[in-house]
C-alpha cells in the first residue's frame, strides 16, 4: 500500500513509520504545520507542533530513507480546533481539542488530501488496534488512545494505520533507540499543544475578554462570590474556583454547572457531582452499526479514566440517552462519550458522541 505517516516529531509516529516501512508499505513521512507561528507551541515539554518538531520528523524520515514534507494545515486547525475549543468555553461546555484534533485534521483534512494524491492510508502513532477495521484498546493501558480515537467512522478507520497499539511505551522507546532515532528519549508532550504555557484560563480571557457572573451556592442558593468569565471554569473543577469563604459544613465546593447567557457558575458539595443519566448528541459508530434499540456498553467520559456500565438508547432527536450503572463525577456538556463492548477484555470500540446534558 502507499501510506502517508503522520509525524509529529515524536518518538511515538517515527516508530510507527518506521514499522510501516517494515511491512513492505510504500511511506511517505509528513509532519502537519499546525500555526502560523509554530515557535510558540511549545514551551519545554509542554505543546508539540513547533519547528524542533518539525525538524526532528524530518531526521526520523532521513533515517528510515522515506520522503518527507511538510504540509500547511494552519487554517484548518486554527477553525476546526482552536476556535471550535474557545467557541465551547464560551458556551459553557469542555470541550476535547485532541478528539477534534483527530476528526477534523488527522482523518478528515489528512485523510481526504492523502485520498486524493492516491495514498491508501494514513499511518499515525496513537496507541489503539485495528483489527479487521474495529478499533480496539492499545495493550498499554496508561497510554492509551481509542478514546480521542473513537470519532471515527468506518471509512476513516479503514484507511488508518496504527502500528504501535500492540507495544507498550517503554518498548517503543526502546525500539526507537535500536533504530537510531534520536527522538528515543524525547520526552512526551504534556496538555494541549495550542497552550504550551498550560494555563487555560489565561488563553481563553485573551480571546474572550471579561464576561463577569455570580457564583451561586446550590445548597442556600446565596450569592458568595463572583467571576470574570464562565469560560474559566469546568464541571468538576475545585481550585481556582475564587470562594474566600467554605461552606456551612466546612467542605471544600465544587463547581456543578455553568450557565452561560446568565454567566452564573453553581457550586455545591462533592456528591452532587454524581451523574446517572447521560444525554448526547452527534453519534459515530465505528463499528458500522447504528442500534436501533437499547445497547449494553461500557461507557468512557474521559481521556484516562471515568468509565461505568450503562445501556444506551437512540432517541428521537438523533442522539443518545445513557443510563449508567454506577455514578460518575465530572461530566460535563462538550466532552465526548466513548462507548465501549462490555465484554470480559472491554476493548472494542462501539462508537462515540458529544454529551449535551448530564445529570
Amino acid at each position: 500500500m502507499r501510506v502517508l505517516a503522520a509525524m509529529s516529531g515524536g518518538v511515538d509516529s517515527a516508530v510507527a513509520a518506521a514499522r510501516a516501512v517494515d511491512a513492505g508499505h510504500d511511506v511517505v513521512g509528513v509532519h502537519l504545520a499546525l500555526s502560523e507561528t509554530p515557535d510558540a507551541l511549545r514551551s519545554g515539554s509542554r505543546g508539540c507542533c513547533s519547528r524542533e518538531d518539525a525538524d526532528d520528523a524530518r531526521r526520523a524520515a532521513d533515517v528510515l530513507d522515506i520522503p518527507f514534507y511538510v504540509w500547511d494545515f494552519a487554517a484548518p486547525f486554527s477553525a476546526g480546533v482552536v476556535d471550535d475549543f474557545v467557541a465551547a468555553y464560551a458556551a459553557g461546555r469542555t470541550p476535547n481539542p485532541c478528539v477534534r484534533c483527530n476528526e477534523r485534521i488527522k482523518f478528515a483534512a489528512l485523510l481526504d488530501k492523502a485520498l486524493a494524491l492516491g495514498f491508501d492510508a494514513v499511518c499515525t502513532g496513537h496507541y489503539a488496534r485495528l483489527s479487521n477495521g474495529v478499533l480496539r484498546r492499545a495493550v498499554d493501558d496508561g497510554k492509551d488512545q481509542s478514546y480521542v480515537l473513537a470519532v471515527l467512522t468506518p471509512f476513516q478507520l479503514a484507511h488508518a494505520l496504527f502500528p504501535i497499539g500492540d507495544t507498550p511505551k517503554a518498548q517503543v522507546r526502546a525500539e526507537a533507540a535500536e533504530r537510531g532515532l534520536r527522538v528515543a528519549d524525547k520526552p512526551d508532550s504534556h496538555d494541549i499543544c495550542f497552550i504550551p504555557s498550560g494555563d487555560t484560563r489565561a488563553f481563553l480571557a485573551e480571546r474572550l475578554g471579561a464576561r463577569p457572573g455570580p457564583i451561586v451556592d446550590a445548597v442556600s442558593g446565596e450569592v458568595i462570590g463572583d467571576h470574570a468569565g464562565v469560560h474559566g471554569f469546568t464541571v468538576g473543577q475545585r481550585k481556582g474556583i475564587g470562594v474566600d469563604r467554605p461552606a456551612a459544613d466546612g467542605r471544600p465546593r465544587y463547581v456543578l454547572g455553568i450557565e452561560p447567557v446568565s454567566a452564573t457558575v453553581t457550586v455545591g458539595p462533592a456528591e452532587a457531582l454524581d451523574v446517572r443519566e447521560i444525554d448526547t448528541e452527534t453519534p459515530v459508530w465505528g463499528c458500522g452499526t447504528a442500534p436501533d434499540g437499547p445497547v449494553s456498553c461500557v461507557v468512557q467520559v474521559r481521556a484516562h479514566g471515568g468509565l461505568a456500565p450503562a445501556t444506551a438508547w437512540p432517541t428521537a432527536r438523533d442522539g443518545l440517552h445513557v443510563e449508567l450503572g454506577e455514578p460518575l463525577r465530572g461530566v460535563a456538556p462538550g466532552q465526548s462519550a466513548a462507548f465501549y463492548r462490555p465484554d470480559p477484555g472491554g476493548d472494542v470500540v462501539l462508537g462515540s458522541a458529544v454529551i449535551s446534558a448530564a445529570r
